[in-house]
């Protein structure tokens, strides 16, 4: 019979544990980092140039450390930076300025170290549609060294465990909905237990079943296999559950940084509230709501 402790044991340590267990107790040092992106204007004004360049600050000047085998979550409205700066993290965009290590490895001169030590989840998944959620699985675990007849057995269990069918593990990707698709992004994180997982929007799409399966994974993942995990978030409560501490990133900028009942203490005393939920922490910090956008910054 499959159950949520068979698969959990069944998750192998990452080999890369090895790699970093001389460096120290930070995993991510964020220094002084800012993006800025150009537009063009989509549309011309009487007496205004035909391409008019707008400079548009997607992250400004940024600072924070992430601890080793900390829950660090990071919230923002849409267009506040929060995916710009995951993708800097994981070597996707280059900053303009400032400086990001992981596990003392700088993002930019050391890319390819960096790469072994990281995945990423993001609402967007990257797969080989044309493949099957199995042979996209297998591929990518022999990228990481894993094959042989256990691989199989053990890919099924974990998306089972995220509820999809065995019917559906052979179907090309291209014929399953997106948030099955997630899921199967999901599973391929989990798959290859990281030392760093960025999870940007993780749970997007998903059932609550699901989101609660992903919940739990990801604190197996940080308690046994030594995984450090950030989090960009829209739900507050995934947030208030997972994180060890909080970011709040507002236009470009990190508004706050604490733990869940530190922000809501220190705030709940600003506001006169000696019992807000996160939400109201969030709109009191920033003046919009999560689900808000910001026109001004939003990310490219």
């Amino acid at each position: 019979m499959l159950t949520q402790e068979r698969v959990h044991e069944q998750l192998m340590p990452s080999p890369l544990v090895a790699v970093v267990q001389g460096f120290a107790d930070d995993a991510v040092v964020v220094d002084e980092i800012s993006k800025v992106f150009v537009r063009k204007s989509r549309f011309r004004r009487p007496g205004q140039a035909a391409k008019e360049r707008k400079e548009v600050r997607a992250v400004d000047d940024v600072s924070f450390t992430v601890r080793r085998n900390e829950i660090f979550g990071i919230l923002g409205a849409n267009g506040s930076g929060k995916s710009t700066l995951i993708r800097m993290m994981s070597t996707l965009l280059i900053p303009d300025h400032g400086r990001i290590r992981v596990f003392d490895f700088d993002v930019r001169k050391d890319e390819r170290e960096v790469k072994r030590l990281i995945n990423r989840v993001s609402v967007e998944a990257s797969f080989f549609k044309k493949l099957s959620p199995m042979e996209n699985l297998r591929y990518a675990l022999r990228l990481y060294g894993r094959s042989g007849a256990g691989v199989r057995q053990e890919i099924v269990e974990v998306l089972q465990m995220l509820g999809i069918e065995p019917d559906r593990i052979g179907q090309p990707l291209e014929q399953l909905s997106r948030g099955m698709q997630q899921k199967v992004a999901i599973a391929r994180a989990f798959l290859t237990a990281p030392v760093l997982l960025l999870l940007d929007e993780p749970t997007t799409g998903l059932d609550p079943r699901s989101k609660k399966d992903v919940q739990a994974f990801v604190h197996r993942l940080r308690n046994e296999h030594d995984a450090t995990i950030i989090l960009c978030s829209h739900d507050m409560n995934e947030a208030e559950e997972l994180c060890d501490r909080i970011a709040v990133l507002d236009k470009g900028r990190l508004v706050a940084l604490d733990t869940v009942d530190g922000l809501k203490r220190s705030v709940g005393i600003e506001m006169g509230d000696p019992n807000p939920t996160l939400e109201d922490v969030f709109i009191h910090l920033t003046g919009r709501g999560i689900d808000d956008v910001d026109e001004e910054a939003e990310e490219q």
